[in-house]
C-alpha cells in the first residue's frame, strides 16, 4: 500500500479484498490497532448497529432497578 497526501493529512488506500473482508462502506469509521508490533484494521460499529445492540436491553430492568433521572440529579 502506498501512503499519499490528502489535504494536510496522509492517506492509505485499502485493497479491495480487505474492504470486502471487513464489510466496509464509504463513510465507515475504522481503527488501526497496534498489536505485537503489527497493525490490525478493525471497523467500528455503525450507528444502526449500536442502536440494534442497545434495543436488546429494552425492558430488561425491573421497575425497582431502573434509574431515575430526578434521583440522579438530587442535591
Amino acid at each position: 500500500m502506498q501512503v499519499a497526501k490528502w489535504g494536510n493529512s496522509l492517506a492509505v488506500r485499502l485493497p479491495a479484498e480487505l474492504v470486502r473482508e471487513l464489510g466496509l462502506k464509504e463513510g465507515d469509521q475504522i481503527d488501526l490497532v497496534k498489536d505485537d508490533g503489527r497493525f490490525r484494521v478493525r471497523r467500528l460499529a455503525r450507528a444502526d448497529e449500536v442502536l440494534t445492540d442497545l434495543r436488546r436491553f429494552r425492558d430488561k430492568l425491573s421497575a425497582a432497578e431502573r434509574l431515575s433521572r430526578d434521583e440522579a440529579h438530587e442535591r
